[in-house]
Order: structure tokens, then sequence, then C-alpha cells
């Protein structure tokens, strides 16, 4: 059930991937990236969220968050940048380099992945002299995009820097596969290639949260550590796959198991909302969604999602977002527009 979830939420935030670039560093180099934030609009636009990510494909190199402490990264390891920090990726720990916003606006080229250079100046790194190749390392980099309004719960249960390390020996490793496409498709450019490499970089994204859930230290009190809660990991899934329902407190603790104390405690620290505050929001990302892909009125919308008055519900949404939901509707509908003539 928890990984149902995770998978419900996954496709109701509307996680996307694409790779831009394929960069090799020689020497002591530095690549230093602004907050994604200034970018969003220029590399993903229509896209609320944007997290870069860096798959190192050979050598070693070191990614630090501004201001924080570098971590050390393998060949076959991943890097993502969860929630859009400015972030360094470098030969060496402790390095910065310089931030350039001018790449993110050229236009695209005919294919990605596009193919950086050592000198790489076009995508802000910085060689700093021509020593030994000793430091060299080739990157795929590129970004993920999803949905945070009107509720992500995933967004803040992950770390700024999240840092997964390569499996060896694994037939069914997605990072793998990613990897192997990538360097392929940057050099060869193959009809569909593109379309192919965003596919597996959100299957390689799924795979990265299913192995932080996995590999997450016991003690964590988050979303991702709520699944695996035997009575929260219960609740979500039922929240999640019913959210019609007309559920209560005393009803959802029937299926539990749990009081009505025992459970409001445990699902609030691992979620940080209670259960029924946590169902409301919920259900104003699910309305979004069918509101930006179906026709159904507003009040049959209202149904689905569990409100009996149509009243009731449009209020509830606009709490959530700021916007009635005809309003909502015809603004995603302009940005999917928009989006469509990237």
């Amino acid at each position: 059930m928890s990984q149902d979830t995770l998978s419900q939420v996954l496709r109701s935030v509307r996680l996307r991937g694409a790779v831009f670039y394929h960069v090799e560093g020689s020497a002591r180099w530095v690549s230093e990236s602004p907050p994604a934030a200034e970018v969003a609009t220029l590399i993903m636009p229509g896209v609320e969220h944007v997290m870069a990510f860096h798959v190192l494909t050979h050598g070693e190199c070191w990614a630090s968050v501004i201001g924080a402490s570098p971590v050390a990264l393998g060949e076959g390891d991943v890097v993502i940048f969860p929630r859009g920090d400015p972030h360094v990726m470098s030969s060496e720990p402790g390095m910065r380099g310089t931030v350039d916003l001018t790449p993110y606006g050229l236009p695209r080229p005919e294919q990605l992945p596009f193919f950086a250079s050592r000198q790489g100046e076009s995508l802000s790194m910085s060689r700093l002299d021509r020593g030994s190749e000793r430091h060299g390392a080739t990157l795929v980099c590129g970004f993920f995009g999803c949905d945070a309004n009107p509720f992500n719960p995933l967004l803040a249960s992950l770390p700024r820097l999240l840092h997964v390390r390569a499996r060896a020996g694994t037939d069914d490793d997605w990072i793998a596969h990613f990897i192997r496409f990538a360097l392929s498709e940057s050099t060869h450019k193959r009809p569909g290639g593109e379309a192919l490499l965003e596919r597996l970089s959100e299957a390689m994204f799924v795979e990265l949260m299913r192995r932080y859930l996995e590999e997450m230290p016991a003690g964590r009190s988050n979303w991702f550590a709520g699944l695996r809660d035997r009575h929260v990991g219960r609740a979500l899934a039922l929240l999640h796959q019913r959210p019609g329902d007309a559920w209560t407190i005393d009803k959802l603790t029937d299926y539990i198991g749990l009081s009505r104390s025992a459970l409001h405690e445990r699902f609030a620290r691992f979620t940080g909302h209670a259960p029924m505050h946590y169902l409301a929001k919920w259900r104003m990302q699910v309305a979004a969604g069918l509101l930006r892909q179906s026709s159904a009125s507003v009040a049959a919308i209202a149904l689905e999602v569990g409100y009996e008055s149509e009243a009731a519900f449009s209020r509830a949404f606009r709490r959530e977002t700021g916007l009635p939901p005809a309003t909502w509707r015809r603004e995603q509908t302009r940005l999917a527009e928009r989006e469509s003539l990237y």
C-alpha cells in the first residue's frame, strides 16, 4: 500500500523529466548553478517546481548546496537538489564558480541532450587550470519538474541535497539504464532519443524515491517515514485511494485500529497535519487534476472529491490556491497553451 501511495502522489503532481546536457570536466573544474526558481521559466515553462539533478557517469566529484558541507560522489552516483537550492558541482570540495543565467535562455538545440566540453563557459563551468587529468569527470545533468500546488507532500519531506549511491550488479537498475542511454544519445542523436531520455529520467526519479524510502534511517519523522509506519502508512493509503469517501476520524480509526488521540498524534508527527486536514489538502490536489485534465463541471468534481456542496468545495479550493475553481481552470489552460509553444 505504501508503494501504491507513492505512485498515486507522483502521478498527481505531474512528474516530468528533462535531460539537458552532458558535461565533461578535466583538471580542476567547477560548475555553480543558480536557484532553480530563477531559471524555471526558461528551462521548463509552465512547471511550478524544478529540481536539478546530476548523474556522475565517470570519475569522481563533489556536490554541495551553497553554504553547506560538500558530499563526495563516485561513479554511478546521482545527486538531486529537491528544493531548488543554488549548488556547486566541482572536482574538489570547497570550490566556487561563476553563475551565468545566459545559457538557460539560449535557444534549444535541435535535439537534446547537447554535449559540453570541459571549457563549458556556456554552461557556467569555469575551468581553473590545465593540470593533470586525474580530476576528470563526466556528468549527465538535467531537471525534474512537478506541481507544488495545491498540495505536494513530497517536497517538504525531501532533503536539500539527496545523494543516491550507485548499486553494482543489478539488472533492474533504472539509474544504470539511464546512464547507458544518456551517454549514447549524447553522441548519436537517434530519432526519439529525447523522448526516451525524458521517460527514463522520470523512471529514474521514481527509483530514487524508492531507494530513499528503503534506505532512510530509523527515527525520521517525515512523509516518507510515514509510508513505512504500519499505522500511518495504512491511513495514507486509504485516504489516497478513496479521497471522495465520507471520512471521519472515527471511521479512519476503525480501519487503522488505533484510538483517535493515538492516530492523530502519530499521523501529525509524520505528515505535519491532522488526518482530516491532510485529507482536505489532498482532495484539492485531486480536484486540481480533474479541473486540468477533464471537462467535468465544478459541481461534478466537487462530488467526486467528497463535497456535497459546490459552494463549500469552491471555498476550500480558493483557500488552497487563491482562485475559484473555474478561474483556476482557465489559468491552467492558458499556461498549458504557452508551454506547448516551447
